[in-house]
C-alpha cells in the first residue's frame, strides 16, 4: 500500500488511499478482515508495505497496528522507498516472506467464499469478467490448473481476470524467485513484477489454481469509490453482521432511505439521506437531499442535493452542486 493513489485525489492528498473509508470502515481494514474469513484459520502476522513515512506517519502505523491486533496478529511494517513495482515491494518485506502467505494489494474490496485447494502451490485469486481483454487474466490447462498469465489478450484466454491477491503454501519459494529477478534486474515497464516471480515458478512445475471470488470491487477513483460503497451497503444490510447506523445519531425531522452508514453522532437535520450513502462520525446534514453518496468525518453539509457525492473530512459546503468531489479541509459557502 506505499502508492500515493493519485488517481482519487483530491481525497488521498491528506489520506492514504487505503485508509479512505468505504461503508464506514477504511478500505484496506475492510479487505484484510474479508481475507480472513476466507482463509478460516489464525493468522499470526500482518506484513504491510508502506510509502514514504511523511506520508505513511505514526497515524497510520497506529491504524495499522490495531487492525492486526483486532485479528490476534502482529504487525510489521516495511517502507518501499521507490515505486520499483509489485516484485519489488513485496522483497521490501523480505524477512516476513517464509511459511503459507497471502499478498493483497490495498486498493481492492472483495466478496468471497471458497477453500483454498490443498494440492496447489499457490492460489491466485480470480474474477469471472464479461470482458477479459480489459485485464490481466489466467491460462487454465486441462486440469483447471494455470498454466500461463496473460495481460490484456487480443484473442479469447479465459475469462477469469487476476485481481490482485494471491495465496502461497510457501511464500519463501516467491521470495527466491523475487530475489533472482533484482538480482538479474529483469524489469518489465521499468518495475520488478510479481508476475516474473510467478512465471518462474510455472516453470519449475509448481501447481497454481484459482480462487474464484464472488465480488471485486475497486476504489482506484471518485466514480468508482461511489459504485464500490454502494455495492458494499447492500451487502452488509443483506448479512446484517455490522451495526451500520450508530445509536447516537440525531434526527430532527430526518428521513433515512436504507442501505445507509451513519457514523457516531451525526446530526441529520430538515433532511433526507439515501439510499447508498456513507456519513463519517461528528458530521452535520441539514436542509438536504443526499444520495448515493460518501461524506467523511466533522462535515458540514447544507442547503444541497447531492447525488454521486463524494465529500473529505472537515468540510463546509453550502451550495447546489450535485455530483461534487472536495477533499479535506475545503470550505464552500
Amino acid at each position: 500500500m506505499a502508492g500515493r493513489g493519485s488517481r482519487l485525489r483530491p481525497h488521498s492528498l491528506t489520506v492514504p488511499k487505503p485508509l479512505i473509508p468505504v461503508a464506514g470502515q477504511p478500505i484496506v481494514h475492510r479487505l484484510v478482515k474479508d481475507i480472513a474469513k476466507v482463509l478460516k484459520q489464525p493468522i499470526d502476522e500482518i506484513a504491510f508495505v508502506l510509502g514514504d513515512p511523511a506520508w505513511f506517519g505514526d497515524d497510520v502505523v497506529s491504524s495499522l497496528e490495531d487492525l492486526a491486533k483486532s485479528l490476534g496478529a502482529k504487525a510489521s511494517i516495511y517502507r518501499q522507498d521507490k515505486p520499483l513495482g509489485t516484485g519489488h515491494a513485496i522483497m521490501c518485506a523480505k524477512p516476513s516472506l517464509s511459511g503459507p502467505a497471502v499478498i493483497a494489494y490495498a486498493d481492492t474490496l472483495i466478496r468471497a467464499q471458497f477453500d483454498l485447494d490443498p494440492s496447489a502451490d499457490s492460489v491466485i485469486w480470480t474474477k469471472q469478467v464479461d470482458n477479459p481483454e480489459a485485464y490481466g487474466v489466467v491460462k487454465l490447462n486441462a486440469n483447471q490448473e494455470i498454466v500461463e498469465l496473460v495481460e490484456k489478450p487480443e484473442t479469447f484466454v479465459s475469462d477469469q481476470a487476476v485481481i490482485g491477491i494471491y495465496y502461497f503454501k510457501d511464500v519463501a519459494v516467491l521470495k527466491g524467485k523475487l530475489q533472482e529477478i533484482l538480482d538479474e534486474n529483469v524489469m518489465n515497464g521499468g518495475e520488478y513484477q510479481i508476475n516474473d516471480g510467478i512465471k518462474r515458478m510455472m516453470a519449475e512445475g509448481k501447481v497454481f489454481k484459482t480462487g474464484t471470488v464472488d465480488e471485486w470491487m475497486d476504489c482506484g477513483n471518485k466514480a468508482i469509490t461511489i459504485e464500490t460503497n454502494q455495492r458494499m451497503l447492500g451487502f452488509l444490510q443483506n448479512d446484517g453482521e455490522e451495526q451500520l447506523i450508530a445509536d447516537s445519531v440525531t434526527l430532527e425531522n430526518a428521513t433515512i432511505i436504507e442501505p445507509c452508514f451513519i457514523g457516531e453522532n451525526v446530526v441529520i437535520k430538515n433532511a433526507t439521506v439515501g439510499p447508498f450513502v456513507s456519513i463519517g462520525n461528528d458530521s452535520v446534514i441539514e436542509n438536504s437531499t443526499v444520495k448515493n453518496s460518501l461524506i467523511q468525518t466533522h462535515t458540514s453539509i447544507k442547503n444541497a442535493t447531492l447525488e454521486e457525492a463524494m465529500v473529505g473530512n472537515h468540510v463546509k459546503y453550502n451550495g447546489e452542486f450535485r455530483s461534487i468531489s472536495i477533499g479535506d479541509y475545503s470550505v464552500l459557502d
